[in-house]
């Protein structure tokens, strides 16, 4: 059976603006019959890295505030923190860059606070029992709330080929440990010519898997006891350990949507998803730059299936001409795939088809415009 995905385009008047619009979607996907009186609410969004302008404004949150309040639920904003070293990487960089981007309490009526705690390893294991993984460690506020809305940005990315509601909800509500787990299949490394041999990354390791060596005075990691929770990447002064991006990317994709998939579970019925196909960038509101969109602006879908209304969202990216100028070169005609034009090595529908394999969704989609 087709999944519903709602969608209003962008024209606007002085009776109908955004923000009503983006009520009016909220109310076709059915909020009103997942948040309860009190329930503690995540809204699920990605606040930008320093220097990136293109992750939804602020002001478009509001909207969803107010309505999980004129439903009597307690709402707050949310997100991880990186696996990188950025402006994002630990609780007390990424509430300045989220306030620096216009997101605080005085412009979104709800508090803003980092789902997985100061560094990245405030998470709790959730049973999924599926090919990657048996357990999945999800951000412990993320697992908390009773309900969730997810807010994403669609884009293209250099990974899964596109980044949307699935990509928010898998890497996005992991810990750190569980971002490692899905990049990469083996330790961490260090850059030796980087690494002072200062020893803090030593004292931090809970598994003891970093030694000095004695010739060359650099930190070294032992892959066998290294149980791949990063925090020596975040922990180091000189940044000096680095992520080894190893895995593969349809295991990445299936290691992405397995996580999707756990940090849904107990309240899958009461998560939402809205999609903002605006800006339209190449690659991940990670980098500390956005490049010029692909397509022009689309619109906004909603739906309570990630699975629909990401494929209707890469569907109505296809379809659009490309914009002239930007990363796509000459290949700008209505109905090429941007994302294999972007990425020609990435099949993009991967993470699309595995998500619908595991039940956590279904690409079959009715569009309805609202």
């Amino acid at each position: 059976m087709a999944a519903k995905v709602f969608m209003t385009d962008l024209r606007a008047n002085f009776k109908d603006n955004l923000l009503t619009k983006i009520t009016r979607l909220l109310e076709s996907s059915g909020l009103a019959e997942g948040i309860r009186p009190q329930s503690l609410t995540a809204i699920k969004l990605h606040f930008g890295e320093e220097g990136n302008a293109s992750f939804i404004r602020p002001i478009l949150v509001r909207p969803v505030v107010d309505a999980i309040h004129k439903l009597e639920g307690k709402a707050f904003v949310t997100d991880t923190n990186t696996l990188y070293v950025g402006s994002r990487s630990d609780a007390v960089k990424h509430l300045k860059t989220a306030a620096r981007h216009g997101f605080n309490l005085s412009v979104l009526d709800a508090p803003v606070l980092i789902a997985d705690g100061l560094r990245g390893n405030s998470v709790q294991k959730v049973k999924v029992d599926l090919k990657h993984f048996q357990e999945v460690k999800i951000a412990a506020e993320i697992v908390n709330a009773e309900a969730m809305v997810v807010m994403s940005h669609f884009k293209g990315h250099e990974l899964p080929g596109f980044g949307g509601a699935l990509k928010n909800l898998g890497m996005g509500c992991a810990g750190r440990e569980g971002k490692l787990a899905q990049h990469a299949n083996i330790s961490p490394k260090v850059a030796r010519k980087h690494c002072v041999g200062c020893g803090q990354c030593l004292e931090w390791c809970p598994a003891g898997a970093i030694s000095i060596d004695e010739k060359s005075s650099k930190a070294v990691i032992d892959n066998e006891p290294c149980i791949g929770c990063g925090e020596c990447i975040l922990i180091c002064p000189k940044s000096a350990i680095n992520v080894r991006w190893t895995e593969t990317g349809p295991i990445f994709q299936e290691k992405m949507i397995e996580y999707a998939y756990g940090a849904c579970a107990g309240k899958r019925e009461r998560c939402f998803f809205i999609n903002f196909v605006m800006q339209v960038s190449p690659a991940c509101d990670c980098y500390n730059h956005n490049d010029l969109p692909v397509v022009a602006d689309i619109g906004i879908l909603a739906a309570k299936d990630p699975v629909a209304l990401d494929q209707a969202c890469a569907d109505l990216v296809i379809a659009a001409p490309g914009m002239p100028g930007s990363a796509l070169g000459e290949e700008t005609a209505p109905g090429g795939d941007k994302f294999k034009i972007l990425y020609p090595e990435i099949d993009w529908t991967l993470q699309l088809a595995y998500a619908e394999k595991i039940g956590l969704g279904a690409r079959a989609y009715e569009l309805v415009k609202v």
